[in-house]
């Protein structure tokens, strides 16, 4: 398998920055047609496209993306260079992974993504991560575009709305229960796309009995694995940067339907944003904006006059 050429999209002040790094140094310059910057050094191709795109080719491509682009652009590990040593991780599967499930605003999302061989190198070439480790939303954005270029109908989403999601916790009070059965769909809504797929794969987050309970018929012939540091795999990894794509897209809707801008996490600034909102709307808008079980929600509504006596039903 070829692991000697790698794939990066760049945001615009990353581009500036590679632009900058290889023009300074000791880069020997080439003529690539629709590149902003292409350059050479000893068994390393090194071209920036003008779309963006950053492709290193050669034997010494792997440390010059160690030890100059992580570290100097970057600013991160790039999981299209790490070796994947599970073997496993080649053949047919379907990686799942969730986004939101720590973020005091917006939906849960859980996304399933199909590999096999050919699949896996090209988004390992694309350097697809685990999204935790992308810092940067707008790479995040693009590298879901490509993930989905690559897979076309072979992924699949399912999206809690704060509405639906505060009526299920209602009823079942459990979050994890809750990650169980929108994994379950994941799992059976990729599998009527690609029904031949064997194995199923995700992050341990409660027993696996949980999943396999809430699997329906197609469902209960998949092997089902759970794993702690599940985003290695590659699929899990693509599934996880579909699931934060999928978060981030629902946030930017929700921001535009009530009017502020949705900030992400639980911290003192989404709690102040909160109650900003709570006091122009009224307490009931945090059943379509929020996950309402969160202690922030006691914070904001403290903060305004309310307790969660004020707070509507779900139903």
């Amino acid at each position: 398998m070829n692991k000697n050429s790698f794939t990066f999209k760049l945001d615009e002040q990353q581009q500036q920055a590679i632009s900058d790094l290889l023009k300074n140094r000791n880069y020997i310059p080439a003529q690539v047609p629709h590149t902003r910057v292409a350059v050479s050094i000893p068994d390393c191709r090194i071209n920036l496209y003008n779309s963006g795109k950053l492709l290193v080719q050669g034997k010494a491509a792997k440390e010059w993306i160690e030890f100059t682009l992580e570290p100097e652009i970057l600013k991160e590990a790039a999981f299209g260079c790490d070796e994947i040593d599970d073997p496993e991780a080649f053949q047919p599967h379907m990686g799942i992974d969730e986004s939101g499930k720590g973020d005091f605003f917006g939906p849960l999302v859980i996304a399933s993504a199909y590999v096999d061989e050919n699949l896996v190198e090209k988004l390992r070439a694309i350097g697809v991560r685990d999204s935790k480790k992308i810092t940067s939303d707008n790479v995040s954005l693009a590298m879901a575009r490509d993930i989905k270029k690559i897979l076309g109908d072979r992924c699949a989403m399912v999206t809690i709305g704060p509405r639906s999601y505060n009526r299920m916790y209602a009823k079942i009070k459990n979050v994890n229960k809750m990650l169980a059965w929108g994994h379950a769909r994941a799992i059976e809504n990729l599998l009527e796309k690609v029904p031949e797929c064997p194995r199923a794969l995700s992050d341990k987050f409660g027993p696996t009995h949980q999943i396999e309970r809430a699997l329906m018929d197609k469902g209960k012939k998949i092997k089902l694995d759970q794993r702690t540091k599940a985003e290695s795999d590659p699929a899990v990894a693509a599934a996880s940067v579909l699931a934060r794509a999928g978060f981030l897209y629902a946030l930017k809707a929700m921001g535009k339907e009530h009017g502020f801008e949705v900030p992400k996490g639980a911290s003192e600034k989404v709690r102040r944003e909160a109650e900003k909102l709570v006091a122009y709307k009224g307490p009931g808008i945090l059943l379509d904006t929020a996950k309402c079980h969160f202690q922030t929600t006691d914070k904001v509504l403290a903060e305004v006059g309310y307790t969660r006596k004020d707070l509507p039903s779900p139903f």
